[in-house]
């Protein structure tokens, strides 16, 4: 059992506040792999800047992925083509965006492949972030579920996606903070796409 750390859950595109919470404990961070699915949380949705303010891009799964299914046993649904509305509006939010070039066809993939799994499409776009952010971490998964971990700072009910989450957050550039103003704790793809390899400095 590792003796200091946290034990966070496995999300879409996660928040700014995932990234800086990593940053802070690594190396001692475990991925949360055997709890049971939670509706309306980040491990199945990300929020990005539209012109309209704040848009969810929200991965579907297939019925029956409700509370009793592990995490790691979710599987994506394809009943409707949710990949190219991602997609479309990661490309409309942040075409204009500094460094969206510079990624796209490390993200393109994601989003015309098909992954079977929640959890194992959650864990290649984190590698690849991680990787994009120089944020080196060797992911450790939960082998059992438990309740509490007496040894873990336990954060997987921590970052809510119906919850603002208490970030204190210096303000970057955003494409339409002209319109809205600036908006904390979006997806890192919207401090990625802004700050690219400076990311990491800024976290």
């Amino acid at each position: 059992m590792i003796d200091k750390g946290a034990v966070l859950p496995l999300f879409y595109l996660p928040p700014v506040a995932y990234f800086s919470t990593i940053k802070n404990l690594r190396p001692d961070v475990v991925i949360e792999r055997e709890e049971h699915f939670p509706k309306q949380t980040y491990r199945n949705r990300a929020n990005i800047y539209s012109p309209d303010g704040v848009l969810s891009l929200t991965v579907p799964v297939i019925k029956g992925s409700k509370m009793h299914t592990k995490v790691k046993d979710v599987k994506i649904s394809y009943d409707f083509n949710w990949q190219r509305l991602h997609w479309m509006s990661l490309e409309t939010c942040y075409r204009r965006s500094a460094y969206f070039e510079y990624y796209e066809d490390d993200f393109a993939p994601f989003y015309e492949k098909k992954f079977e799994y929640l959890f194992d499409y959650n864990e290649q776009l984190l590698q690849m972030i991680l990787k994009f952010i120089k944020l080196p971490l060797e992911l450790k998964y939960t082998e059992t579920y438990e309740a509490r971990y007496p040894q873990l700072e336990d954060l997987r009910d921590a970052m809510s996606a119906k919850k603002e989450y208490d970030l204190q957050q210096k303000p970057y550039f955003q494409v339409f903070e002209e319109r809205n103003g600036f908006i904390k704790n979006l997806s890192i793809a919207d401090l990625l796409f802004s700050q690219g390899p400076q990311t990491i400095n800024y976290l």
